[in-house]
C-alpha cells in the first residue's frame, strides 16, 4: 500500500485546496449522512424516541468535540514538522499523540457512564424520555474509544497530505451503519429489533471498522505507531505542545455542544415537539455546514506547511479563496431552504409541528450559513499557524457571547422565533470579526517573523 503524503508549499494552490477538499467532503458527507441516517431511522419510532437522541446529540457532539480537538492539535504539530523535520521526530508526534487519546478514553467513558441520568435530567429530559436516553447511551459510551481513536489516527494521516484514505474510512464507516440502523433497530428477519439502543449498536459496530483501518494504516502503510515513545519527560513534551493546540480547539469546539445544550433547554419550555424539530434542523445544518468543515480540516494542513517555511502569500490567496467559497455556498443553501425546506424536514419526520419548528430555524438562520462557515474557517487557520487562543475567543463570542444571551431574550420577548434569530444574528457578527482579524493576524506575524529572520 502506497504513500500518498505530499508537500504543499510548492505548486499551483487553488488546485492542491480542491484535490484535498473533495475527499474530506466525502468523508464529511459520510458522517453527516451517519447522524441523519441515525436520526431518520429513530424518527421512525416515534416522537419520544426523537425527542432522546435530539436530547443526546449536545452530549454526543461534547465527546466528539473533545476526541477532534486532540486530532487538530495532533494535525497542527503534524503538518508544521513534516516538511522540516525527520520521519522519526514524526512518529514519536503521532505515537505520543495516540497514548494520548488512549488516556483520555478512560477519562470520558468512566464519567460518561456514571453521569446519564442527573446529566440529562439537568438538561430538561422528561420522565417520558429519560429511559430511551439511557439506553442509547449506555450502548454509546462503550463505543468512545472507536469514536476518539479514528479521530486522531485520521488527521495524522491528514497532517501528511493525504486526505482520501480517511475520507474513504469515514465513507466506510457511514455505509455500514447505515445499513445496520434498520436491522438493528427494527429487527427484520434473523436480527433483535432493538429499538433506539440498535442505532447506538450500529454507531459503535461501525465506528470499530474505522478503527481497525485507521490503525492498520498507521502501522503498516505509513510505519509511524511505535510502542517504544521515549522517556516520560519526552511524551509529556510532545503530550503539552499537542494540547497547546488541542486544549483550545477542544473548547473551542466543545462550546458549540455547550451551547446547543442550553438553546435545547430553552427550546423544552416549549414541548417535546420542538425539541424534536430543533434536533433535525441541527442535523440538516450539519450537512448544510459539511463543505465548508472539509474546507476547514483543508486549510489546517495547508497553512500548517507553509507557515512552517513561511509562504505567506500562497496563505492570503488560500484564504481569499475559502472567504468567497465560504460566502458562495451560504447563499446557494440558502435558496436550497427557501425551495424545498418542507420537504427536506418531512423526511425525519411526519408529526406536522416537528416538520413546522424545523422548517422555521432553517428559514431564519440559513441565510446566516456562509458567515457561520468563515468562523469555521478562521478557527482553523488560526490553529494551523500555531494561534488557538483567537479561535477560542471567535467560538466563544459567537455561541456564549451572543448566541445563548440573545436567546435567551429571543425566548421571552419572541418565542421561538426570537431564539432562532438570535443565532442568525451571532453568526453574521461574528463570522465578519473572525476573518477580519484573521488577516490582520497573519500579516502581523509575517512582519514579526521576516523581523527575526533579517535580525538572524
Amino acid at each position: 500500500m502506497a504513500r500518498r503524503n505530499r508537500d504543499l508549499t510548492e505548486g499551483n494552490i487553488a488546485r492542491q485546496i480542491i484535490s484535498l477538499t473533495w475527499p474530506m467532503i466525502f468523508g464529511m458527507l459520510g458522517m453527516v449522512i451517519f447522524n441523519l441516517a441515525d436520526t431518520y431511522f429513530v424518527g421512525k419510532l416515534g416522537v419520544d424516541q426523537l425527542a432522546a437522541i435530539s436530547f443526546c446529540f449536545p452530549v454526543i457532539m461534547f465527546i466528539n468535540s473533545l476526541s477532534l480537538g486532540i486530532g487538530i492539535g495532533t494535525s497542527s504539530l503534524v503538518s508544521r514538522n513534516f516538511v522540516v523535520s525527520d520521519r522519526h521526530d514524526v512518529s514519536m508526534i503521532a505515537s505520543r499523540a495516540i497514548f494520548l487519546g488512549i488516556s483520555a478514553v478512560i477519562v470520558f467513558v468512566t464519567l460518561g457512564i456514571l453521569t446519564i441520568r442527573p446529566l440529562f435530567t439537568a438538561l430538561g429530559a422528561g420522565a417520558e424520555t429519560l429511559g430511551y436516553i439511557h439506553g442509547y447511551m449506555s450502548i454509546w459510551y462503550i463505543g468512545v474509544p472507536f469514536v476518539l481513536m479514528p479521530m486522531v489516527g485520521n488527521n495524522i494521516v491528514r497532517a501528511l497530505g493525504d486526505t482520501f484514505t480517511p475520507g474513504m474510512i469515514m465513507v466506510t464507516s457511514a455505509t455500514v451503519n447505515i445499513i445496520l440502523d434498520p436491522l438493528l433497530i427494527f429487527g427484520p428477519g434473523p436480527f433483535p429489533a432493538l429499538g433506539i439502543r440498535g442505532a447506538a449498536l450500529a454507531t459503535v459496530i461501525s465506528r470499530s471498522i474505522s478503527f481497525a483501518i485507521i490503525l492498520f494504516i498507521l502501522i503498516r502503510r505509513e510505519r509511524l505507531l511505535t510502542l517504544k515513545i521515549g522517556r516520560f519527560p519526552e511524551i509529556l513534551s510532545t503530550w503539552w505542545k499537542v494540547l497547546y493546540i488541542a486544549g483550545p480547539a477542544a473548547l473551542s469546539l466543545l462550546i458549540t455542544p455547550v451551547s446547543a445544550g442550553v438553546v435545547t433547554r430553552i427550546i423544552s419550555d416549549f414541548g417535546k415537539e420542538a425539541v424534536a424539530g430543533f434536533g433535525v434542523a441541527s442535523r440538516i445544518e450539519m450537512f448544510a455546514l459539511m463543505i465548508i468543515n472539509a474546507l476547514g480540516s483543508v486549510l489546517i494542513i495547508f497553512i500548517g506547511q507553509n507557515y512552517s517555511k513561511l509562504k505567506f502569500g500562497r496563505i492570503y490567496k488560500a484564504l481569499r479563496y475559502a472567504a468567497t467559497f465560504s460566502l458562495v455556498w451560504g447563499t446557494l443553501i440558502f435558496v436550497v431552504i427557501l425551495v424545498f425546506g418542507r420537504s427536506i424536514a418531512s423526511v425525519f419526520s411526519s408529526e406536522t409541528p416537528v416538520i413546522d419548528v424545523t422548517v422555521k430555524y432553517l428559514m431564519i438562520v440559513a441565510f446566516s450559513y456562509g458567515f457561520q462557515g468563515l468562523v469555521r474557517l478562521s478557527t482553523q487557520s488560526f490553529n494551523g499557524m500555531n494561534k488557538p487562543h483567537p479561535a477560542v475567543f471567535f467560538s466563544v463570542l459567537r455561541t456564549l457571547g451572543l448566541y445563548v444571551p440573545l436567546a435567551l431574550l429571543g425566548a421571552r420577548l419572541f418565542a421561538l422565533d426570537g431564539v432562532f434569530w438570535s443565532a442568525f444574528i451571532a453568526n453574521v457578527s461574528a463570522g465578519l470579526l473572525a476573518f477580519l482579524w484573521l488577516f490582520h493576524t497573519t500579516r502581523k506575524e509575517e512582519k514579526t517573523l521576516a523581523g527575526q529572520r533579517q535580525d538572524a
